[in-house]
């Protein structure tokens, strides 16, 4: 189905022809483009508030900057719908994030236009450093070099230390604050409240805008918009603010607070930053959702609803007629409330995702047990382990890829202390359409090398949940890494029971040929059992549950029994015949999808055994 778009915007290629219209059209324009947006994600799905919220913005900077010369970073990426469709990929956006589509994030081998790929938050005034400081050291003093990062990922450390570097370089780059005050869920911390203080005074906020009017009028006369400035503003801004300026402290040129929708008067600033040298800040409120009321008014769910019914707001859902499957996530949240009602030593710990990760339904239970510490994965881990050296039990519960980030305090403060810290990994394997950036693909390889942590993976939920329980005895860090999606177990709360550290399973007996799994993909194996019977074969199934510690005495047993074993491990080790991610980036895509293209899917499991077994018997059964 493809979306027509409107009257100005089917004439809008690139950002040259934005440059075309006149100042009194780019209001249309905007609605244009958001209703362009409204209209596909309800179609075919993906993020939406974050990007109806940027609308005014990017048209605005695509029409005062010189892009893709000018260098222009959009933080996470989720709000950059509405520049992929100012930069050549309007015709192609009903592919957004299908496999082999264009991906949901800015990507450099999609676009000249995205100067930067992303996908993990509060990198982005990084990189327009970088970049800026190239340009500087290059002699190119034109070029600009915009950072476009919401309040939510300015809680990172990363975007604290890219600020401190700035603030000393004597860059050319602009910093935009797209402050909603939200993240995926509400924004937490001083940071939010710092932020709420200045866009809340009033007084601040009417001398401000005197001191812009008279900015434009001074500049009309010649006189140097930097002296202007560098003279007045400052001393408005201590006077005014019960505190004195954060962003100025860090030497950076604070601008704003600034109306986020109301596109001309952004075109207007953003021109006079253009002659103002150095590196600024520019402070624009914005709502997430912008346009379009149900997603203003619960931000959170309509952060990525899926496919809906732009007119009512009705979200689509399948309606299952037969009893479902919960999701893991879930059963983590509920497992952990019921851990926590029987040990008050347990609490639980997120870095800004209590609605992806389910720990919110922790922090209903227990709000003085929960702590949501904002984007910061690498404080999340350390401050559980200060948790942990007080006797508590934390459950830090971070996704696998955003994991990465938190490494070295894995190895630092948690394993090489020794310190009973549960790490729950949620996402852990593909994570579907959202792509390469956010794939919990490394996470095996990365922990197993760690000394003194346990790694497991569940098979199903109740396996998480035996595993939850089995962690929050264990006197030692633990490490739960399980999927996106749906388990297999509609009848998932059974009684809990320890697992044993490092002991394996046996699913199924059988002589001919052994598959070994770990986690959830086992359940492909189990799919493909009335197939090994119509070939005549007695396969054996084992679930290794860890990889670390292995389950030495049930690998002895296997290769004792087998000279034909297959692992199906997502990469783990190599055992006669492995089955998991190959050496390359794997794309976006739904899982099955991504499964099926690196062969350890149903069909691929059977096909390696056929295989292992010399059979050619596609006349017998259809994979």
């Amino acid at each position: 189905m493809q979306i027509e778009p409107g009257k100005l915007l089917r004439g809008i290629h690139y950002p040259e022809d934005l440059k075309n219209l006149s100042k009194d059209q780019l209001v249309q324009i905007c609605d244009e483009l958001r209703q362009f947006i409204i209209d596909h994600v309800s179609v075919y799905g993906g993020h939406f508030g974050a990007g109806l919220g940027v609308v005014e913005l990017t048209v605005a900077l695509h029409y005062v900057l010189n892009t893709p010369d000018d260098q222009l970073i959009w933080d996470v990426g989720h709000q950059a719908y509405g520049h992929k469709i100012l930069t050549g990929r309007r015709n192609d956006f009903h592919t957004n994030r299908l496999y082999k589509g264009l991906s949901g994030f800015p990507k450099r081998k999609e676009s000249p236009f995205d100067s930067f790929g992303v996908g993990h938050s509060s990198t982005s005034i990084s990189a327009a450093l970088g970049m800026a400081m190239a340009s500087k050291y290059k002699g190119d003093t034109k070029r600009q070099h915009v950072a476009v990062i919401g309040d939510g990922a300015m809680t990172g450390g990363m975007a604290f230390e890219a600020m401190n570097h700035a603030g000393v370089s004597d860059s050319n780059m602009v910093i935009i604050l797209n402050d909603n005050c939200m993240s995926i869920d509400p924004n937490v911390g001083a940071l939010k409240d710092y932020l709420t203080d200045i866009t809340t005074s009033h007084t601040y906020n009417k001398v401000k805008d005197e001191v812009w009017h008279l900015l434009g009028k001074i500049s009309k006369f010649g006189f140097s918009a930097q002296d202007v400035v560098s003279k007045v503003e400052g001393a408005i801004k201590s006077a005014l603010l019960k505190q004195s300026n954060l962003f100025e402290s860090l030497n950076l040129r604070y601008f704003g607070p600034v109306d986020g929708h109301d596109v001309n008067h952004l075109v207007e600033v953003l021109n006079d930053l253009k002659d103002i040298p150095g590196p600024k800040i520019l402070h624009c409120i914005t709502v997430k959702g912008k346009g379009f009321a149900p997603a203003e008014k619960d931000q959170t769910k309509w952060h990525a609803p899926g496919k809906f019914d732009k007119i009512t707001g009705e979200i689509a859902k399948k309606i299952p007629t037969t009893p479902q499957a919960p999701k893991y996530q879930d059963v983590f949240g509920h497992t952990l409330v019921e851990l926590a009602e029987k040990n008050d030593k347990i609490v639980g710990v997120t870095p800004a995702m209590p609605s992806g990760s389910s720990m919110n339904i922790m922090m209903k239970a227990f709000p003085d047990r929960s702590f949501d510490v904002g984007i910061a994965e690498q404080h999340a881990v350390t401050f559980s382990a200060g948790l942990s050296t007080q006797g508590l039990v934390p459950f830090c519960n971070i996704y696998s890829t955003f994991m990465q980030r938190a490494y070295d305090q894995v190895i630092h403060d948690v394993c090489l202390q020794d310190l009973p810290v549960v790490l729950c990994l949620d996402r852990a394997g593909f994570a579907g359409a959202d792509g390469p950036t956010h794939h919990g693909a490394y996470d095996l390889a990365y922990l197993r090398c760690v000394p003194n942590l346990v790694v497991s993976a569940p098979m199903n939920e109740e396996e998480l949940r035996n595993l939850m329980f089995s962690g929050a005895e264990h006197q030692a860090p633990y490490a739960i890494r399980y999927p996106r999606g749906q388990g297999v177990m509609p009848d998932w709360k059974k009684p809990l029971r320890k697992i044993p550290t490092g002991q394996g399973r046996i699913i199924t007996e059988g002589k001919d040929i052994a598959i070994l799994s770990i986690g959830h993909i086992g359940n492909y194996v189990l799919d493909n059992a009335e197939k090994f019977e119509s070939l005549g074969l007695s396969v054996a199934h084992y679930d290794m549950r860890f990889v670390k510690p292995l389950d030495e005495s049930l690998l002895h047993e296997v290769f004792g029994k087998f000279d034909k074993v297959i692992t199906v491990d997502h990469g783990y080790q190599a055992r006669i015949k492995r089955l998991g991610i190959p050496d390359k980036v794997i794309e976006h895509g739904e899982q099955i999808e991504l499964h099926h293209e690196c062969g350890f899917d149903a069909s691929g499991i059977l096909q390696t055994v056929k295989d292992m077994m010399n059979l050619n018997v596609e006349d017998k059964i259809k994979i």
